[in-house]
């Protein structure tokens, strides 16, 4: 267990913040780094050559470190939607297939796969919300021979309920389909590795769960399309490009690896110190210890919840670091307003209010919580 960590972040103290899985708030450390970065910008004839790469390839290898992969295996991208169309562009799709995605999924995993389904006249199956939040028989019974791919996530965005990755990725193997993850609401906070889940390709933002910026994130591809097309032609990512006197010696081979898939600017001389001082701390921590603290806290909101008679997944359906908590008859609309009107932050996302806390959170954030749920019980029900 991790004692609470919230000395290394400014959140106030009468602040609480259930909402990571929102946007994250950023270390002390990397907030430093950030703003070493912009003062660095402002003397560009003091940044060499190698500043277009250092950070790239650090963070490179750390997050690679963190899914267990190799940093050739990773690629540094803009987005999660980014990385969604790298797959799509990628992975084959024939006529009268099917592409596997979860009800509700995050949209940022749906579009592109709809597009996709449209050209080649292949069809979207959606796997229903099941009722105890179990999705896993659904999804196995979903890949079949006739699936070209399974988009999913580690566990859904609204509520934290899980999907057996492991074992859909066997099963999408066994019907020579491809595993495309959506790791947004789950690495950094969940154990993970590319050897056991076997994804051809994994995506994730740095804003949430690795806290780190906006507009930066990690793309695993697997060896297997490494000889795939990227979605920009730029100058980074064609082989020999760290040689900045002999760009205009074009060339068509690309950079080993995945690297060949990183977005343009990638080295992004303001994001990337933020982003890789979040990641050097979440590796710091460990992500089994972060895991492992953050359900014991959402054990207890669980268990406390259930009393006043609200709905939870049970535990071996829901993320360690993240749950919804519903009502049989709905929560008011205005109830995140009221929370946050006594500075609770949390989201509803869909019909659930949703807890996303991290290392910051203490008990006394979590009697907040609830002092406001319980002033409110009148008329949540």
């Amino acid at each position: 267990m991790i004692p609470n960590q919230r000395s290394l972040f400014r959140i106030p103290d009468d602040v609480t913040y259930f909402n990571c899985a929102y946007t994250s708030p950023l270390l002390k450390q990397a907030q430093a780094m950030g703003q070493n970065a912009l003062a660095q910008k402002t003397a560009p004839w003091d940044l060499t050559t190698d500043f277009f790469f250092s950070y790239l390839n650090e963070n490179r290898a750390l997050f690679a470190t963190l899914v267990g992969a190799t940093p050739e295996h990773v690629a540094i991208i803009p987005s999660v939607s980014y990385g969604i169309a790298l797959a799509a562009n990628n992975l084959p799709v024939k006529q009268g297939q099917t592409i596997v995605v979860l009800q509700d999924q995050f949209p940022s995993n749906i579009y592109a796969w709809q597009r996709l389904a449209r050209i080649h006249e292949a069809s979207i199956v959606t796997v229903p919300r099941p009722v105890d939040g179990n999705w896993t028989p659904a999804v196995l019974d979903a890949i079949t021979p006739q699936t070209a791919i399974a988009a999913l996530p580690n566990c859904h965005w609204t509520d934290g309920t899980l999907v057996d990755l492991k074992a859909a990725g066997e099963k999408c193997r066994a019907c020579d389909a491809a595993l495309v993850v959506d790791g947004a609401q789950s690495l950094g906070a969940m154990p993970f590795t590319v050897s056991e889940i076997q994804p051809d390709f994994l995506v994730t933002t740095a804003h949430k769960w690795l806290l780190g910026p906006y507009n930066y994130g990690f793309c695993y591809v697997s060896p297997k399309w490494h000889a795939g097309h990227p979605l920009e032609e730029n100058w980074m990512n064609r082989e020999g490009s760290e040689d900045l006197t002999r760009l205009v010696q074009y060339r068509d081979r690309y950079q080993h690896g995945a690297k060949r898939f990183d977005a343009g600017e990638a080295s992004n001389f303001i994001l990337s110190p933020i982003a890789g001082a979040a990641l050097k701390q979440i590796l710091a921590w460990g992500v089994e210890a972060i895991a492992a603290t953050l359900r014991a806290k959402t054990d207890t909101i669980a268990a406390r919840a259930a009393a006043m008679g609200l709905e939870v997944a049970a535990g071996d359906y829901r993320a360690p670091h993240l749950l919804g908590l519903r009502h049989p008859n709905g929560f008011p609309a205005d109830l995140p307003a009221r929370l946050a009107a006594a500075k609770v932050y949390a989201s509803a996302r869909g019909d659930s209010i949703r807890i996303a806390p991290h290392l910051y959170n203490t008990d006394e954030d979590v009697e907040r919580l609830f002092h406001v749920l319980l002033k409110n019980r009148g008329d949540i029900g």
